[in-house]
């Protein structure tokens, strides 16, 4: 066999060098390294596919495993090595590719029998999200762990409940706590959806149409862990939807960390004062000796930009596109890469954020116990002595207006001047206003009265450690 002086997967039409600047800025081996395992596994399976169909003996096949583990062991432990190697490599296909010669010499060639970078991209890419999908997963059961832990620990605790950032109704704290957890259940289905888009192997597509060998797809995809394999080969090496699943998933995580992190923001101010930053994840001012701040939930509700920004550079970058592989398609990886690693960060640093926290349950009382919070409670009292309750609602505001005009409470106003703005009020009228009477009455199912929080944290608990979150699962 005549050995190859270019060492390039593409260099034989070529007579020129490239320019050398237009080649460093083509190559993607600094950040599409981190598919190396994925490449490698790919590899194997490939190596043992090309020996039924002949191109292989098993004694080849044999060595290319061996020298693949080598190469992946090396990759592994010498990343002095694992760097001047990979100075010289295109990308993580050419790496693998230039590790076997060194390893095998010409044997290392036959490798690449049959199969294009443009499905092995792919299948690296896929094999990717579907264990990122999974390590995010965890992040966040541990993420509701935190809120499970903390809903148990403050159950029975009011706090108001705001609608337009104004004081509404009475809530229970834990119900705030797991509003917050239904949030991120529902990350976990779109994750376990994403994970699901890309659980389809493209090996055997080629380029763009297919495989001239009667090549096993199924068993390659069987080999590498798929569930199926892709079914037409130009959407196989084109298709990216799967890798926009997953930053739109990650974007809803973030998005609902953000969200999580304005409340906290807002609670730990000394205008609430709702909860106490823990000094581990909080940080003072240089100037102010006083300050404590709450950077970690600060610089959550900052990164959430960087993930939003992924998911529309990946789509700015698709929506153009002919079909077929483009190189354009070399920009999806370093946006998911990053948007996947500032994710896991969050998910980390807010479960633990949400465990170090401490809740000041006497502000929180006292706060729930504004007689503001009352007044659907006194509308729905009226209600039950029989008046519509859109003349309820009505009566219930002539109270609270004559109560401002005497300067009282209105909770104080004495019955005989109740009665003089309607006859439905009567001497149990007094007794039906009260934090725990109103939250005992919203004893619906997903609602905040002490049964139905009690229920759904033994729910949330149950779900959790079936690991199978779903919205709205039953018990």
């Amino acid at each position: 066999m005549t050995e190859r002086k270019d060492d390039r997967l593409w260099g034989g039409r070529f007579e020129g060098e490239p320019n050398k600047q237009f080649d460093a800025f083509q190559r993607s081996f600094a950040f599409d390294r981190r598919l190396l395992p994925y490449e490698i596994a790919v590899d194997r399976a490939w190596a043992k596919a090309l020996q039924p169909i002949g191109i292989f003996t098993a004694a080849e096949v044999k060595q290319t495993l061996a020298a693949l583990d080598k190469i992946a062991e090396r990759a592994r432990t010498d990343s002095a090595w694992l760097e001047s190697f990979g100075a010289t490599a295109e990308d993580v296909h050419h790496f693998v590719e230039k590790a076997l010669v060194e390893e095998l010499g010409p044997l290392g060639w036959k490798l690449h029998t049959a199969r294009s970078r443009n499905e092995l991209v792919a299948t690296d890419f896929r094999l990717f999200v579907m264990d990122a999908a999974s390590q995010v997963q965890r992040g966040l059961e541990a993420l509701l762990n935190s809120f499970l832990l903390q809903a148990k620990a403050n159950l029975g605790v009011p706090m108001a409940g705001m609608t337009h950032m104004q004081h509404a109704q009475p809530i229970l704290l834990s119900h705030f706590l797991l509003a917050h957890a239904e949030a991120f259940s529902r990350d976990i289905a779109r994750l376990q959806h994403a994970a699901a888009s890309a659980d389809a192997c493209p090996m055997g597509s080629g380029a763009l149409a297919g495989n001239s060998f009667a090549i096993d797809r199924n068993a390659i995809a069987r080999e590498l862990g798929f569930s199926r394999i892709t079914v037409n080969s130009l959407d196989a090496v084109s298709d990216r939807d799967f890798a926009l699943d997953y930053i739109f998933a990650l974007t809803g995580i973030a998005t609902h960390l953000s969200r999580l992190a304005e409340d906290f923001v807002i609670f730990a101010s000394q205008e609430f004062s709702y909860v106490i930053l823990s000094d581990e994840f909080s940080t003072g001012s240089s100037l102010m000796p006083q300050k404590k701040n709450p950077d970690a939930w600060e610089l959550i509700r900052g990164k959430t930009g960087r993930i939003t920004g992924a998911l529309l550079g990946l789509l700015t970058t698709l929506k153009g596109l002919p079909t077929g592989y483009q190189r354009d398609l070399q920009e999806d990886k370093e946006a998911l890469f990053a948007a996947h690693d500032q994710v896991a960060d969050m998910l980390a640093i807010a479960g633990g954020a949400v465990a170090a926290t401490k809740f000041n349950t006497e502000r929180l009382k006292a706060a729930a116990s504004h007689p503001a919070l009352l007044a659907t409670e006194a509308a729905d009292y009226l209600v039950r002595k029989g008046v519509p309750f859109r003349q309820a609602h009505d009566i219930i505001g002539k109270v609270l207006r004559e109560a401002e005009k005497q300067n009282i409470s209105w909770t104080a106003m004495p019955l005989d001047g109740l009665k003089k703005i309607s006859p439905a009020f009567d001497s149990d009228f007094a007794k039906s206003l009260g934090v725990d009477a109103a939250l005992a009455a919203k004893k619906v199912p997903g609602g905040t009265g002490p049964e139905s929080v009690a229920e759904a944290i033994a729910n949330l608990e149950r779900r959790l450690n079936k690991k199978a979150i779903k919205t709205g699962a039953k018990p």
